[in-house]
């Protein structure tokens, strides 16, 4: 049984693995991070946010301080989806911030009536 856990990313409870939802590529197990299964992209924040004022005459210019702030762009490495867009200290390691309880949510999707994928 599979069951969409973001816009773009399921689990596959029989095989506890990520998929992604849109090819049905197979990213990782499930009990891991699956941002480690993923394309990255680390952006210059500059780049995205677009300083209001001139950098080299301003020290605050309304967009994130490259030194201080990155933005990693995660892609799902079949088709190239972004799965996910996290902002973080630069050099830091992706966020681990879905854990997913596999077998309470295997209990509660079995029992159901309302099968998400099979």
């Amino acid at each position: 049984m599979k069951v969409r856990v973001t816009e773009y990313l399921r689990v596959d409870l029989s095989t506890e693995r990520w998929e992604c939802d849109r090819c049905d590529e197979s990213l990782g197990s499930a009990r891991d991070n699956y941002k480690h299964f993923l394309l990255i992209h680390a952006r210059n924040p500059r780049e995205v946010h677009q300083p209001l004022l001139d950098p080299n005459k301003y020290e605050f210019c309304f967009s994130p301080d490259p030194k201080v702030c990155s933005i990693y762009e995660f892609y799902c490495p079949g088709c190239g989806v972004m799965m996910d867009v996290e902002y973080t200290i630069p050099g830091h390691m992706p966020l681990h911030d879905m854990q997913i309880d596999l077998d309470s949510l295997r209990e509660k999707w079995s029992g159901s009536a309302i099968v998400v994928e099979q």
